[in-house]
């Protein structure tokens, strides 16, 4: 009776939280209210910007936000506290947060072949939002939780299994996200279409996509990704525009969009850092720190890192914010739980001041050991942390030793001048083909890649007057 009065009172909460979505007009499950949809986005907001960074250019950036700002008017939920953004990141990426916060690389950008393609993406986007996918998921997920765990407690059969039931529902939420991403797609058509924009751009996109992406064998399996196929996307958004009649044809727009881009950056911007080697060097802080030899290393945006090639040692490299004297620091970390430290070291030498130890750590992942450094440079104070496992430390201590000491100052005017590449766009005075284009003007980036930014291929011959992108600058470092 206990056990059918709980499913009783789930049932009733359930149809209780049924809602109409307003992209759609059905009834479904929602536990997450509109107001936390938008509570959710405005404290997510400034840690993606803080992750990510944004593009510093003050047109491009008012450009997309009117672009999406009016996509988002003609949509079913235009009150919501909009905000559309260039993040300063390579790769080829959009994405929402819930409320409305909606985000773009200057990647995807530098691949996007007109105005109209953009609006697809930004549309696309709008739709997650409008659909509530976010909330949508965040419903589903509470619900099942609250079955997996009802299940756990009143069945041994399932507490047995319930490693594999947990599996099964991150399977089953892949097809629900996918089925997502197809909806997007069929929002965002509505709303390009809305504001006459050529249908025929969402084709281009997910043209775009597969070419980027990549294809063929060595993929996975469409059932395991979250997002469909593009060639899928590609016939579905074909179909929709069968269905709805929606016009191919109308706003492009190609040379407004190309004129936006012109001096862009392109590929990982140097004044980030880059690596020559083992040895990382950051132009806009003047720093460099020599990683182990023969570590993978990584450079984000938080936290650069070395990862010993047995992958059993690590050391990160990272700012702390907010941070007091380089001494106070370390203290305050050998205080953290499960942590003790052994005698500090201080220095300070060439406008750096520093403190280090060593600490061993007790976590749920076992027995660690390892060396810790504050130090303060510049305007900055920074955390160089290396570790392993208690058994392996030993083999470690002197690799992480010497890179907390390597750390220092940069005055070479090489590194500290270096500047990113950029894309230009530039008018062909004749009929040619990138290939011929680029015997008379060479470039610091591939010819596939040049081809693929153009939607072209090298070979293929470009009319007089097509204004083309191509890229100017050194390659610098990785």
């Amino acid at each position: 009776m206990k056990i059918r009065t709980i499913g009783v009172l789930s049932l009733l909460a359930v149809i209780v939280a049924c809602a109409v979505n307003p992209a759609t007009g059905r009834r479904e499950l929602m536990l997450v209210s509109e107001s936390q949809e938008v509570a959710m986005g405005m404290e997510a907001d400034p840690q993606v910007t803080a992750a990510y960074g944004l593009v510093d250019d003050p047109e491009l950036q008012s450009y997309v936000s009117q672009l999406g700002r009016g996509l988002a008017a003609v949509s079913e939920r235009p009150d919501l506290p909009w905000s559309f953004r260039v993040v300063d990141d390579p790769t080829v990426n959009a994405f929402a947060l819930p409320g409305g916060f909606i985000y773009v690389t200057r990647g995807i950008l530098a691949h996007f072949a007109s105005e109209a393609e953009l609006a697809g993406v930004l549309g696309h986007e709008i739709g997650h939002v409008t659909a509530r996918h976010s909330a949508s998921q965040m419903s589903r997920q509470q619900l099942q939780q609250l079955a997996l765990v009802g299940g756990m407690v009143f069945s041994e059969t399932f507490r047995n299994y319930g490693g594999v039931a947990v599996a099964g529902l991150q399977i089953m939420n892949l097809s629900y996200s996918r089925d997502d991403e197809s909806q997007a797609d069929r929002l965002g058509l509505r709303y390009i279409s809305r504001l006459g924009y050529a249908g025929d751009a969402m084709i281009g996109v997910f043209q775009m996509l597969a070419t980027a992406s990549g294809g063929g064998e060595g993929r996975l399996p469409e059932w395991q990704l979250t997002h469909p196929y593009p060639e899928n996307r590609e016939d579905g958004i074909r179909a929709e525009i069968a269905a709805t009649g929606a016009s191919r044809e109308g706003i492009v727009d190609r040379d407004e969009f190309l004129d936006m881009i012109d001096g862009m950056v392109y590929g990982w911007n140097p004044r980030h850092g880059y690596f020559e080697g083992a040895r990382f060097l950051h132009p806009d802080l003047a720093f460099e720190v020599t990683f182990p030899g023969g570590w993978q290393t990584a450079n984000q945006t938080s936290v650069v890192a070395a990862i010993a090639p047995d992958e059993d040692a690590a050391v990160m490299l990272g700012i702390v914010s907010d941070a007091g004297a380089p001494d106070a620091e370390l203290r305050d970390f050998l205080r953290g739980e499960g942590i003790s430290g052994g005698p500090i070291s201080q220095s300070s030498s060439n406008g750096i001041v520093m403190a280090r130890a060593d600490f061993a750590a007790t976590t749920s992942d076992g027995q660690f050991r390892g060396e810790v450094a504050f130090l303060s440079y510049g305007e900055n104070t920074y955390r160089i942390l290396g570790y392993s496992s208690d058994a392996r430390w030993s083999a470690y201590a002197r690799a992480v030793g010497a890179t907390i000491s390597s750390f220092a100052g940069v005055t070479d005017s090489r590194v500290l001048n270096v500047q990113p590449m950029r894309l230009d766009i530039v008018t062909l005075p004749g009929p040619m083909s990138l290939t011929s284009y680029v015997q008379s003007n060479p470039q610091p980036i591939e010819i596939d890649d040049l081809a693929r930014i153009n939607r072209t291929q090298p070979g293929a011959v470009l009319s007089a007057g097509t204004r083309i992108k191509v890229v100017v600058g050194e390659r610098v470092g990785r």
